[in-house]
């Protein structure tokens, strides 16, 4: 079956690319610039290309793909800029962003006090459910778990590090396509850094990069050489943290790929490179497909290279893959049906209960980490809720959610991101929810250009393990650099 549907691509080119896969295809169009086209044009076009998508949908026999396909996992691919960063403590604002224009302005955090004791007076009224009938976290967070992760959070827990922290970094708000943008931007001493934007997923934010920030942009300052380094973006996706919440439909991965395409631009830089996991990764395959103007390579951490229709006989490295993904249609994926059907719904329970935000956000730590049984055992409590505290201060549960429900709307399931010619590269981390062998990447990336697969980390990659995630950043990108 194919369904015709129009977005927007930034694509410079006229020429049109195919692709198709188990779930997703995209024909991505161009658009043409005359010469002394202005910026504001040049955006315009940017964001204005139109084409047509051609939806491919195929189920196996196998039970994955009948699993798989309940819901849109790599669809095909908020708040105005005036809008309240939140609009109900009390019933009184206590924190508002200031609007975005096109300009590049200059954002520092500053969370006021009110909020942070109305999240201490929330934290001491709880009530708390009863313990749960297992021995493990089979059931969700465990009811003892959740008291020390809370009584932490209540007694000891400091934002003002994380604001002190987060500030050292440039951080700026622009207005894109109607909504404000937040990103960090740290320009590397290396005249010669290849600049590259880095996208996250939920339950993460921008939280998760701040590791690597060093050691990308400054390499011979951790072990690497000058040949290593990078300027380095951080956007906050719609909807999440001190972006803009979307007031509007049509926030989806192409679309925010479009923005990104319009933020590099917009900064000045004409030959880029990307990397991203989970939606992060989306927006990255998205990226890939619409290869916007000097986009020249990308990278993931979670590749979307499911075949087709899956081997009769798999071998053992794809049997793992399959089963890795089963585990996740059949015991992980309740979070997800919910965020893609009722956002708004499940949003009320979390922006009211700064508990219900932490456990929601905490067992995704525990599950997609790799750890010996808690989360723990790879993340500070002080860097788990550093993530979890800013969806909360920001109001950001229903905003986040509704990313799931917008990349769900009418658009078939799948582990699929379909062929790309862009130049790909990707890291195998082992705790991952579902690994790949690198042959189905081979399959749908006829410009592989590296695959590396590590020993430990994986969902969270740079924020479990930011030494090796840079290492993979350096050993991947050298090959794009040399040429």
């Amino acid at each position: 079956m194919v369904v015709k549907r129009k977005f927007n691509s930034p694509m410079p080119s006229s020429r049109p690319f195919a692709a198709s896969a188990v779930s997703v295809a995209w024909l991505s169009g161009g658009c043409r610039l005359e010469s002394g086209s202005t910026t504001a044009q040049i955006e315009e076009a940017l964001m204005d290309t139109d084409s047509d998508i051609p939806l491919a949908g195929r189920s196996s026999r196998r039970n994955i793909l009948r699993a798989v396909m309940a819901a849109p996992l790599i669809p095909l691919l908020g708040r105005s800029s005036e809008a309240s960063a939140d609009e109900s403590l009390g019933g009184s604002k206590t924190f508002s962003l200031p609007p975005a224009t096109a300009a590049i302005t200059p954002f520092q955090v500053h969370i006021p006090e009110a909020a942070l004791t109305d999240l201490k007076r929330r934290l001491s009224a709880t009530r708390w459910p009863q313990r749960e009938t297992v021995n493990d976290w089979s059931q969700g967070v465990p009811l003892s778990k959740a008291k020390t992760l809370i009584d932490y959070w209540h007694s000891s827990y400091s934002w003002r590090r994380f604001e002190k922290r987060i500030n050292q970094y440039p951080q700026f708000r622009t207005s894109i396509d109607g909504l404000g943008i937040h990103f960090i931007h740290v320009r590397s001493s290396h005249s010669d850094a290849l600049p590259i934007i880095l996208t996250h997923g939920w339950p993460g934010s921008i939280v998760e990069f701040l590791k690597v920030i060093g050691p990308l942009t400054e390499p011979t300052r951790y072990g690497g050489t000058a040949a290593d380094a990078f300027h380095v973006v951080i956007p906050s996706l719609p909807g999440f943290g001190f972006s803009d919440h979307p007031t509007e439909t049509g926030w989806d991965v192409v679309r925010t790929a479009k923005a990104w395409g319009v933020l590099m631009q917009r900064l000045g830089y004409t030959r880029w490179v990307a990397q991203g996991g989970d939606w992060g990764s989306g927006v990255t395959h998205a990226l890939a497909h619409i290869k916007p103007s000097g986009l020249i390579a990308a990278h993931v951490n979670w590749p979307f290279v499911f075949p087709e229709t899956l081997p009769e006989h798999p071998a053992p490295d794809e049997q793992r893959a399959i089963d890795g993904a089963t585990r996740f249609a059949n015991e992980q994926f309740g979070y997800f049906k919910e965020q893609a059907t009722r956002p708004q719904t499940i949003g009320y329970a979390l922006a009211d209960s700064p508990v219900g935000q932490a456990t929601w956000i905490y067992e995704k730590f525990q599950a997609w980490t790799d750890n010996s049984g808690t989360p723990e055992d790879v993340l500070s409590r002080d860097e788990m809720l550093d993530d979890i505290t800013l969806y909360w201060l920001t109001d950001s549960a229903a905003s986040s959610a509704q990313f799931y429900w917008q990349n769900s709307q009418g658009k078939p399931a799948g582990f699929s991101g379909g062929k790309i010619d862009l130049p790909m590269a990707a890291s195998i981390f082992p705790k991952e929810i579902y690994n790949p062998p690198k042959r189905w990447a081979e399959a749908l990336w006829p410009n592989l250009f590296y695959w590396g697969e590590v020993s430990k980390g994986g969902h969270f990659a740079a924020f479990e393990q930011p030494i090796i995630f840079t290492q993979e950043l350096r050993n991947a990108f050298r090959v794009i650099k040399n040429r």
